[in-house]
């Protein structure tokens, strides 16, 4: 029996597509490149086709395209960090009223998550000592720890630690009251 001719098969393509950041129609920027060339993925939806032995070529998909390729394993990512921060009163581990009413936020945030996972690092502004400093942001770091412990969060679901004067948000010299830097902040994973 004469054998038959096969047909080539033709080389199978990778596809590399950029996608926006959870919540937002934002893209980061990324460069596919091989031997042959690359492309540069600045835009969500921005993709590069890679075949080997060929340069990658640009290509681009819609939402509904990257919904079909791709929704399985995006809905199996878990959610997105989220980040808070919670503001307290001068020398204290008391918040702000505005902080206050932003902890029902975070304890939604901590509702949504089946296994939550929480850091809470605490702040202080330049006035006081830098030990005591970061004796008040570990008590308002763990302020925050019993605010979200009386929320229905387990203790051992929040890390808790403290950065005193040493993170500042809003630079200042040593011995300077600024409301901003009295805080902590809060991940939620």
């Amino acid at each position: 029996m004469p054998k038959r001719a096969q047909t080539p098969q033709p080389a199978s393509a990778d596809l590399v597509v950029l996608l926006p950041d959870p919540g937002t129609n934002k893209a980061g920027r990324a460069v596919v490149s091989n031997a042959q060339g690359q492309v540069d993925l600045a835009e969500a939806g921005a993709g590069a086709r890679i075949v080997p032995g060929e340069a990658p070529q640009s290509t681009r998909l819609d939402d509904a395209e990257v919904q079909r390729r791709f929704g399985d394993a995006l809905a199996s990512l878990p959610p997105a960090p989220q980040h808070f921060v919670l503001y307290f009163r001068f020398d204290s581990e008391e918040l702000t009223e505005q902080s206050r009413r932003l902890v029902q936020d975070v304890l939604k945030a901590v509702k949504l998550r089946n296994e939550p996972d929480v850091t809470a690092i605490g702040h202080t502004d330049t006035t006081g000592t830098s030990s005591k400093n970061v004796e008040l942001g570990l008590r308002r770091a763990n302020a925050v720890r019993a605010i979200l412990v009386d929320g229905g969060l387990a203790s051992s679901a929040i890390a808790v630690t403290s950065h005193g004067e040493a993170a500042l948000l809003v630079r200042t010299a040593d011995g300077v009251f600024e409301a901003r830097n009295r805080r902590v902040e809060i991940t939620v994973r």
